[in-house]
């Protein structure tokens, strides 16, 4: 039987727009600790840290099993507005778009603010990580990529059935995003004369390429087109968020699908600090609630039976490495923090193009050099929001060495993350660009990042059949589950992360609920 819900969070609802997430920095922390509440423990039945991909989806298995659940995401919650005004722009930033930043991530000054996009600067390599409800889903650009059973299976050998994936849980997933290729009417408007250049160029060249899914309502894009809706996504606004509501996030769809069960909270604003193990009962978690300056407002602790992480790659594996270090969770396996990787990630511009000036988005077309002899790479036409005509912006993946580690600094009480580099794959892109080239020979190209040190898809760290098993417990502690990218080491196989984090996770959920409920 499950446990009865307790009494909890009267005191959360008048407080609720107050709160917000993470204070990340100590100069942000600018309450005294004898202003800051502490509130008893509460218990619950489930909890879970984070509500991107692996979150959203295990709050909404969670719910259908009538399993009373919270869900703990550090940032709040972004709703379209009437005005159309929800999130900054590129014209005009403010503290909207970043995460508790004096500065945009392109040095523009703004307030500090709980927004949506953070930067992390970590050892050798800068990361970038949604915050808000729907996590990632806030600020990706919305594609919905496949892998290939040939590549997949180089990163997942035999412990993933693909066969599986691509007749269940993708379709899943697929059935609840509803993504869609660009239309070919929009494809013709100006706004996408960028895309149209890039797949001549890459038929030009000789490589496969095409249209792929992209979790778009492409019927708003259209009222954006003919001007009944507010230009967002034809003027390529998307990283911060789309104001006409044309992206398909995850607080639109798999979230609000698990709030409807009335088994599941969200609790924005809410940050998880410490994992403990508590004998015979479960976990519990310590976390901050703050507010929209990064002021703590509130100290909370969880009890609960079953704890799910989904923070991200980087929130999850740093809970877990400081727990290991710090004695909190101390069978952890030495696995832990291991295997993280870029997904080969690598930003590139094209100049002296044709006069192209569309800036529609998110991505929309990509070429696929499988068959490139130094590893298989793809590239991506997306969008350079501060693109001159006749430029584009192009990102390349591969399938890096998951070489990168978290380590726990004890002075500061900190985790941190090393990548060394990945000059593999960063030479495995400069091949396909130049076969690219050569037979578009006015083109110039600048690979902008040639140390691999700039990534958007942070993936690994307490992976699958090292620190978890195949269907995502921790190794060693029954009731703690990992269901988000720090399960998949490093790379998923040349596309984007988000469809193969959310296929992994539905079939962990599918697993978990049923040993469960």
């Amino acid at each position: 039987m499950l446990h009865q819900r307790c009494n909890r969070r009267h005191f959360l609802q008048n407080a609720a727009l107050f709160s917000t997430s993470l204070v990340t920095s100590l100069a942000y922390a600018r309450l005294t600790r004898a202003s800051v509440q502490t509130v008893k423990n509460e218990a619950v039945d489930a909890l879970v840290i984070g509500s991107g991909f692996g979150g959203a989806v295990a709050a909404l298995r969670l719910g259908e099993a009538g399993i009373d659940t919270v869900v703990l995401e550090r940032g709040r919650r972004w709703l379209i507005t009437p005005e159309q005004d929800t999130f900054a722009t590129f014209d005009k930033p403010d503290g909207r778009s970043t995460w508790l930043s004096q500065t945009t991530y392109y040095g523009t000054p703004i307030d500090v603010y709980t927004g949506v996009l953070e930067g992390l600067a970590e050892e050798d390599i800068i990361i970038y990580c949604g915050a808000g409800v729907g996590g990632g889903s806030l600020v990706y650009n919305a594609v919905t990529y496949q892998p290939a059973r040939e590549l997949f299976e180089r990163v997942f050998s035999d412990s993933i059935d693909y066969e599986e994936l691509d007749e269940v849980y993708y379709p899943r997933v697929r059935s609840i995003l509803n993504p869609a290729p660009i239309p070919p009417d929009i494809l013709a408007t100006p706004y996408y004369d960028r895309t149209r250049l890039f797949l001549e160029q890459a038929t030009t060249a000789g490589f496969p390429n095409r249209l792929y899914d992209i979790a778009v309502d492409w019927n708003i894009v259209r009222e954006e087109i003919d001007g009944t809706k507010r230009p967002s996504a034809i003027i390529g606004n998307h990283w911060f968020g789309i104001n006409s509501g044309a992206k398909n996030s995850l607080d639109r769809n798999y979230l609000a699908k698990a709030e409807s069960t009335g088994f599941v909270e969200i609790l924005p604003l809410h940050l998880a600090t410490t994992i403990t193990e508590v004998p015979g009962h479960g976990y519990q978690v310590l976390c901050r609630q703050i507010n929209e300056t990064g002021e703590t407002v509130v100290e909370k602790s969880f009890t609960c039976r079953y704890l799910f992480l989904a923070a991200g790659s980087m929130g999850t594996s740093k809970l877990l490495v400081k727990a290991k270090a710090t004695g909190t969770l101390p069978k952890l396996n030495d696995y832990v923090g291991k295997y993280w990787g870029t997904n080969g990630d690598i930003f590139s511009v094209l100049s002296n193009l044709p006069p192209v000036s569309g800036k529609g988005g998110p991505a929309a077309a990509v070429l696929e050099h499988f068959d490139n002899p130094l590893g298989p790479v793809v590239l991506e036409d997306i969008l350079d929001p501060f693109g001159a005509d006749g430029t584009t912006q192009l990102l390349g993946l591969a399938i890096p060495q998951p070489k990168g580690t978290f380590g726990y600094d004890a002075a500061t009480d900190s985790v941190r993350l090393t990548w060394p580099g990945d000059p593999e794959i960063v030479s495995a892109i400069k091949l396909t660009y130049s076969i690219f080239n050569q037979k578009n020979p006015d083109i110039d190209i600048t690979i902008s990042d040639t140390s691999n040190a700039l990534t958007a898809h942070p993936l690994g760290g307490a992976v699958l059949g090292k620190v978890c098993d195949e269907y995502g417990q921790v190794i060693g502690y029954p009731g703690l589950y990992v269901v988000d990218g720090a399960l998949i080491p490093g790379s998923t196989a040349c596309t984007n992360p988000s469809l193969t984090i959310a296929a992994l996770a539905e079939r962990c959920m599918d697993r978990i609920t049923s040993d469960i409920s």
